[in-house]
């Protein structure tokens, strides 16, 4: 196996906590209506239905950093895939919506643990030349997640209308009479794949030399890598090593405090561009513009194919065009998307073919743009020492701002209508624009150690 493959192998494994979090994420729109139905859930506990997982992401994400730096990166995704799994079954069989919404909760755990070391380990293992759409792939695992459990609530819930099972039977129950339980248990699959293969990937070269382990951290570049290039890339880590203090002082200070608190707000301000508002509510959406839960469920499937197919060209791009271009470009076109998005609903024409033009339209403005860049950025921007804690802070900012939008776009749909609620995110994209027009960097092509160097030097004023 040549090295590139290599690297791309294990890179794709580590994919796979993406295919999980865009799974999880999206499975919540097919089973909210029956959920809703069965439980009698009020607008309020929808919200908590859907946010009980987001809150578990926030918990996640707040450990994954002291996990990852302290236990390393590997074994930081190996307890997200058992925590996957476990939601995965247990959503399956719970007998109460508390178990539910509990089962949720651990969910959350593991997705929010991925969300932050799959890209990150991505990024530690990657060339600088190929990093931007190794990252990316990581997007774009995501998307096939989401198109995967948009495909999977679709033909559960066909198979469950079409198919005879045994009277009173568990495939009765799973997939038919509750047939919610089969759209949440069939995540169990591929937590199970994901937590096998992850027990044949390396650690992270740079987290083994933090630990000391200067030996197997060779042992790995020299796998991924030309041998002169491992001695380069094993040298620049020294060297930046030495000038880090491994310390939570080290994330105030100037140059990283900067990179932080962008990282911050570009985090935050992704999830209030609407993206999870269609993610969770798209059936809902439909279902307000006049769809029956069929035509619903299989505008998401469109959705999610726009998804995966506009990521690809963020994977083909991004390391030639930038981040930064990528960026801006893809927020004004979700303004555009959202403004004609909420047009569409104020002047009543829901009833024919706009919405699914406009839907999708932000969907991929989104995928080449937003969705793949911010991991990237998150991935490529703090010190070696504190890359877990500091990916973490910006990562629990995300989550902050998804179970903020999980839970009120059901107040936002009812109060400010569907119109409303669409206007409302244009406006909430301008500040990004302006973030990244004005205060990120290009990281195009850069090392990590190169990336490093730079905001450290914005601390010392030069």
């Amino acid at each position: 196996m040549s090295k590139k493959v290599y690297l791309i192998t294990i890179c794709m494994i580590s994919t796979l906590g993406g295919f999980l979090f865009g799974y999880d994420t999206a499975v919540i729109s097919g089973t909210l209506t029956f959920v809703r139905a069965q439980f009698q859930m009020s607008a309020m506990l929808e919200g908590w239905f859907v946010g009980s997982a987001l809150l578990g992401c926030v918990i996640g994400v707040g450990f994954a950093g002291i996990i990852a730096d302290r236990f390393g990166r590997k074994m930081a995704l190996v307890i997200s895939a058992v925590l996957l799994l476990v939601s995965a079954v247990g959503c399956m069989v719970a007998g109460t919506l508390t178990g539910l919404i509990i089962y949720r909760l651990i969910g959350g755990l593991g997705v929010g643990i991925a969300s932050m070391l799959s890209p990150l380990f991505i990024s530690e293992m990657s060339w600088p030349g190929i990093r931007g759409r190794m990252v990316s792939l990581y997007q774009f695992a995501i998307t096939i997640g989401i198109l995967v459990a948009y495909f999977a609530n679709a033909q559960i819930l066909s198979l469950g209308q079409s198919a005879s099972f045994e009277e009173g039977g568990l495939w009765q129950w799973v997939l038919s009479t509750e047939v919610w339980r089969g759209m949440f248990g069939a995540e169990a699959l591929p937590g199970i794949v994901f937590l096998v293969l992850l027990f044949f990937v390396p650690e992270s070269p740079r987290w083994l030399m933090v630990r000391k382990r200067e030996g197997e951290a060779v042992e790995v570049l020299n796998r991924i890598m030309s041998d002169e290039a491992a001695k380069k890339e094993i040298g620049e880590i020294r060297l930046v090593l030495a000038q880090e203090t491994a310390s939570w002082k080290q994330l105030l200070a100037p140059g990283i405090r900067g990179a932080i608190l962008i990282g911050m707000a570009l985090a935050i301000l992704s999830q209030f561009s609407g993206i999870n508002a269609i993610i969770y509510y798209g059936p809902r959406i439909f279902e307000s513009a006049g769809f029956g839960v069929g035509g619903s469920l299989n505008g998401q499937v469109i959705i999610g194919i726009v998804n995966v197919l506009f990521t690809l060209v963020a994977i083909w791009k991004i390391d030639r065009l930038g981040r930064r271009v990528l960026l801006i470009a893809g927020c004004l076109g979700m303004i555009v998307s959202h403004l004609a998005i909420g047009t569409v609903f104020y002047t009543g024409q829901t009833e024919g073919i706009l919405l699914m033009v406009f839907i999708p339209m932000f969907i991929a403005f989104f995928a080449f743009s937003y969705g793949p860049v911010i991991w990237t950025l998150l991935s490529e921007i703090y010190p070696t020492t504190v890359r877990g804690r500091a990916m973490s802070i910006a990562t629990l900012t995300l989550w902050v701002g998804t179970f903020i939008i999980g839970q009120t776009v059901p107040w936002m749909l009812d109060n400010l209508k569907p119109y409303g609620t669409f206007w409302l995110f244009s406006v909430m994209l301008l500040p990004a624009i302006w973030i990244t027009w004005k205060l990120v960097p290009e990281t195009r092509g850069r090392t990590l150690e190169e990336i490093e160097r730079y905001w450290l030097s914005r601390g010392h004023g030069r």
